[in-house]
């Protein structure tokens, strides 16, 4: 696959990925509007860890770390192009994952033991804990649709089909958004003195019971899409298979990784859920911030990554590491072009973010997000560094390796979190968080970043080099700029209201943009002028 198709393939993926989290957005400030940012609101987003968290090492771990090289192997190789394979893989998922959503429903309580800081369990809540485990149960059949969903995506992208699991998600934020307004108008809005009560029977059952039907439709989405590709499933149990072996095989060490990864989310939820019991910046303030700065990692990031995985796989299929590392170098150029602007522009712009996504219904709401909003900016930096490295060790299928590198950057999250949140007020809960998690990615990159190198014979480092000191000294310029256009707007006062805050925040990162793209050219910073050409070029075509 050339360098343009895989632009153009991240381009679709981009699309989908624009319009999905546009909707999400919708989603995210309905959902702070119906349930606030305190106790009410961390109730659903608790009940939601479980299937999301799911979703998120799936995605980005066992199925896309193992199945995706061993599919475009079996595609390559078998006479049925990988079908009798990819049917025992969906066959075995089905069972394992039907066989744990029923077991965590039965043990939800104790799950959300795990979970909950031990404020939870006094006299005084007892109300919002029974909340919690009924919108849990109403929320774990996800685990389900949500595996089965990332399955069938990962099927449809080993053989060149991306768009469809990137437009999926929308069919759920739809759903998602339909049962929000209906909770509106039977329930209402939660105003502040309400925040920390529990909610009724009626209300945990939309919300719960909706949430699911959201992942189920956006997993039947992707059906119809299997018979397209050229891929006709039919249930195999002949588990048996060597190659269905080596999957699980080197699938251990991805599910040790999931562990370990749970592990350390464990300790943060139950951090967060302690802020949240004593009125500060609670789970849904750290969970919402996290799920804006996923929006150019999922756009950007995610798309170049799952474009170059299959081309990853090849090569090191064929003993190409060299190949294999100059991709993966200039791809992670390619990626940063787009994230350090956002990376930079965020802390600046934060308290205008705030408000557009969050202050709808009540302008402090905003001023809780902000904070936390400022310091994922910076660690969204290396966490793409990190995320770039484990795709080339995926394709090389060195998992033993990724599950030793994760339990580093598990290790320093639960560490410094633990140290730092007690030091800190209920209010500075949700931004210590982000310190731990920014922390832990400056570990993880930088090790994966010199154990890939090392492994692979080079990742472009040089060209690296010249492109981060460019990029800083446009970045510099590009910040110093929108700092002074949100400083000159800043009659608009503290809290404006989310429609003065686009506008303020909107015109000092446009302003901020423009410089970025000015610089990018006087300073011949490819990476940054290569994709405005490409995006260019699109347009006049159109």
């Amino acid at each position: 696959m050339s360098d343009q198709k895989v632009l153009a393939s991240s381009a679709v993926m981009a699309a989908g990925t624009v319009v999905s989290r546009a909707s999400g957005y919708v989603r995210a400030g309905l959902l702070v509007v119906a349930l606030g940012s305190g106790v009410r609101g961390d109730l659903f987003a608790i009940a939601n860890t479980l299937p999301n968290m799911v979703y998120i090492l799936l995605a980005g771990g066992i199925f896309n770390a193992v199945l995706v090289p061993q599919l475009v192997r079996r595609i390559t190789e078998d006479p049925d192009g990988g079908d009798a394979y990819a049917s025992r893989v969906i066959t075995l998922s089905a069972l394992f994952l039907g066989s744990v959503t029923l077991l965590l429903a039965l043990a939800a309580p104790l799950v959300l033991r795990l979970y909950l800081d031990a404020s939870f369990y006094g006299p005084e809540l007892e109300a919002q804990l029974e909340s919690i485990v009924d919108l849990t149960r109403w929320c774990l059949p996800q685990v389900f649709f949500y595996g089965m969903y990332v399955l069938v995506g990962q099927v449809l992208n080993a053989r060149g089909r991306f768009g469809p699991m990137m437009w999926a998600p929308i069919a759920n934020n739809l759903i998602a958004v339909a049962v929000l307004l209906a909770y509106l108008l039977v329930f209402g809005p939660t105003g502040s003195s309400a925040a920390q009560d529990a909610l009724g029977t009626g209300a945990e059952t939309l919300l719960g019971l909706g949430s699911t039907l959201g992942i189920v439709a956006q997993l039947a989405v992707l059906v119809p899409y299997l018979r397209s590709s050229g891929f006709l499933y039919r249930p195999r149990f002949d588990f048996r298979d060597p190659e269905l072996r080596h999957t699980l095989s080197l699938g251990k060490w991805t599910v040790l990784f999931v562990v370990v990864t749970q592990l350390a989310y464990l300790r943060v939820v139950q951090l967060a859920s302690g802020g949240s019991a004593e009125g500060g910046t609670g789970f849904v303030v750290y969970s919402n911030s996290l799920l804006i700065m996923m929006v150019p990692h999922a756009i950007i990031t995610v798309s170049l990554a799952t474009a170059i995985l299959p081309r990853l796989s090849t090569y090191a299929h064929e003993g190409r590491l060299a190949d294999l590392g100059s991709t993966v170098g200039s791809t992670l150029r390619t990626a940063l072009a787009l994230v350090l602007p956002f990376a930079v522009l965020l802390p600046i712009t934060a308290v205008d973010v705030a408000s557009v996504a969050f202050s709808w219904v009540d302008a402090d709401q905003a001023a809780r997000f902000a904070p936390t909003l400022a310091v994922f900016g910076p660690a969204l930096v290396f966490f793409t560094v990190h995320y770039f490295m484990l795709r080339g060790f995926y394709a090389m299928e060195r998992t033993r390796l990724v599950f030793l590198i994760q339990v580093a950057v598990s290790a320093t999250n639960v560490v410094v979190a633990s140290v730092l949140v007690p030091l800190g007020s209920p209010d500075d809960t949700a931004p210590l968080l982000v310190v731990a998690y920014l922390a832990s990615y400056v570990v993880g990159a930088v090790v994966s970043f010199v154990v890939l190198r090392r492994t692979v014979g080079g990742l472009q480092t040089p060209q690296l080099v010249r492109f981060l000191v460019r990029m800083a000294l446009v970045l510099l310029v590009a910040g110093v700029v929108a700092w002074l256009v949100e400083r000159s707007l800043a009659g608009f006062g503290a809290s404006p209201g989310p429609l003065l805050s686009l506008v303020r925040g909107g015109a000092s990162a446009a302003a901020g943009m423009v410089v970025v793209l000015a610089g990018a050219r006087l300073l011949h910073v490819r990476e940054v002028t290569s994709l405005v050409d490409t995006v260019a070029a699109r347009v006049r075509r159109r």
